[in-house]
Order: structure tokens, then C-alpha cells, then sequence
């Protein structure tokens, strides 16, 4: 890769090219996705005064070619709050890099910024190369099982 893609916080200007990827991510992910709404609703989580939500984007030739979404939630058993990377996904053509482990650096970076030790995240089982990924960033799995309850 000739020139470095620029890891950087989402900016309002992203949100449409954000909402393709998170779309790209849900078929990735053999999921449903709906855009309506979708600009409006990210727009006031990101961008809010004290935001729940954030989000890194990966920028490469002035286009989004990736992004990764966080919280900061507590735990209970810990005692002490941690970063939930909800979502990382990067293009297909784009994958195998080193722009995923630059972007988990960097959520380490974010994560002492918001006075949390630890990291954690999902993904789905059938995402073998990214479960390679994670564990050789030293990434620890505990198998369990998503449920979900609509309301």
C-alpha cells in the first residue's frame, strides 16, 4: 500500500459513506440492515455533547474503507468501566494491511484516554480469519451465546 490510510474520528460529513459501510458489515455479517433514519440517529449518539457512541473511520485515497464504533460500559464483576468495540469492519480489498491492528492500537490509545483497561468485543463464528486476528494481538475468547429480545 503506496500511501498510509488516516485512522481519525467520524465527522458529520462521513455519515452517509458510514452508513454504507455499516451496511457492507451486515451482509458481511449475513444480517439484515435498513438505512432509513440511520443518518439522524448516528448523527445525535456521535455528535451530541457527552456522545454514548464513538467511532473511528479509516479514510485511504479521500474515501471510508473502514470503521470501528466503541462504547464505554461498566462492569459489575470488574468493578470499573471498559471499551465495547461494537463494530469494526474494513473492506474486502483493504483487509491484510495491518489497517485492523493499527485501529486496535489505537482503541488501546482511546480506551487509557477514558480510564479503561480492557477491551472486548464479539464476532460471529464463522469469522475464522478474524478470530486469527484477535488472537494473535493477544486477544482472549470467551465463548458465549448472543440472544437478542426485540421490543
Amino acid at each position: 500500500m503506496k500511501k498510509e490510510p488516516i485512522i481519525r474520528f467520524a465527522e458529520k460529513r462521513d455519515l452517509q459513506e458510514l452508513i454504507v459501510l455499516c451496511e457492507l458489515h451486515a451482509i458481511f455479517e449475513k444480517s439484515q440492515y435498513d438505512p432509513k433514519g440511520k443518518a439522524e440517529v448516528l448523527e445525535n449518539y456521535l455528535f451530541s455533547e457527552n456522545p454514548p457512541l464513538f467511532c473511528l473511520v479509516v479514510e485511504w485515497k479521500h474515501k471510508l474503507v473502514g470503521y470501528d464504533s466503541y462504547t464505554k460500559q461498566f462492569s459489575t464483576w470488574d468493578a470499573s468501566y471498559y471499551i465495547y468495540m461494537d463494530c469494526l469492519f474494513i473492506t474486502e480489498k483493504l483487509r491484510g494491511f495491518g489497517i485492523g491492528e493499527k485501529i486496535v492500537e489505537r482503541i488501546k490509545q482511546e480506551s487509557q484516554k477514558l480510564n479503561c483497561n480492557t477491551v472486548q468485543w464479539q464476532t460471529p463464528e464463522f469469522n475464522t480469519r478474524a478470530m486469527k486476528f484477535y488472537n494473535r494481538l493477544g486477544g482472549i475468547s470467551k465463548t458465549k451465546e448472543r440472544y437478542f429480545l426485540n421490543i
